[in-house]
């Protein structure tokens, strides 16, 4: 029992760390998480967003192998697919034993409801969301899977005059993701510091703020941050941790 309350107490440190104050509310399903699953945050099993929690495949997978899942299958509805058009279903089985029927799940993607920083992966993050959902079922777990959301996993609050355009050429009135936007779930998605990007992003443009940035150069800016992320998130977050030195010491 002293274990799993250390278990707790870390993952809280963690999560404040991480996202600042939790909420008394949200302390009760954390408890759960580290008690019942053995889940961790600092591992990555879990994520605090908008004030929610939300289960990660790693922690699915943690649940999985603690509980000596037998294995899962996967395979590609191509009666449900259109891959001239990057959209994909997948059905994952999950066998938790010997005697298992299955617990399948079903998952979808599609250019319209995924991250733009994982544009050109739709078949990856279809397979990835049937094993979530299989999995889920599988052990009982009642969070969505942050890989589940989609390209806007939270309402926002439109525009009061319907009529405004964004001045700074940096916003979206066609209905597509604007750049704001990609920056946003990015650091959201790799769990990056917003006041470190914000730096880094004044820097890469040359401008005392990223408003201040033609939309060229926030383009630019959103494309190499992605990829950095993607391909070496340590090597990105050392780097962002340089911005976290006063002005006066950087210069």
């Amino acid at each position: 029992m002293k274990i799993r309350t250390n278990g707790f107490r870390r993952s809280l440190k963690a999560a404040r760390a991480l996202w600042g104050t939790i909420p008394c509310s949200a302390l009760p399903s954390l408890r759960e998480l580290t008690k019942k699953f053995a889940l961790s945050v600092s591992d990555g099993h879990v994520q605090f967003l908008n004030g929610r929690w939300y289960i990660t495949h790693s922690g699915l997978l943690r649940i999985a192998q603690s509980r000596r899942c037998l294995g899962i299958t996967t395979a590609v509805q191509e009666n449900l697919s259109e891959p001239s058009r990057d959209r994909w279903v997948f059905k994952a089985t999950v066998y938790k034993g010997q005697n298992s029927r299955g617990f399948v799940g079903f998952g979808d993607a599609n250019p319209t409801n995924v991250s733009p920083v994982v544009l050109g992966a739709e078949m990856r993050v279809a397979e990835t969301r049937a094993v979530n959902r299989a999995l889920r079922k599988a052990y009982g777990i009642g969070l969505c899977s942050v890989e589940e959301l989609g390209s806007h996993p939270f309402p926002v609050e439109p525009p009061h005059n319907k009529h405004v355009v964004p001045q700074n050429g940096n916003g979206s009135s066609n209905g597509l993701p604007s750049l704001r936007d990609k920056l946003c779930l990015l650091i959201r998605n790799y769990e990056l510091d917003p006041t470190l990007v914000k730096r880094y992003a004044a820097d890469f443009c040359g401008t005392e703020t990223l408003r201040e940035a033609s939309r060229d150069l926030v383009e630019s800016f959103v494309s190499t941050i992605s990829e950095e992320a993607a391909n070496n998130r340590a090597a990105l977050v050392c780097k962002l941790n340089s911005y976290n030195q006063p002005e006066e010491v950087r210069s």
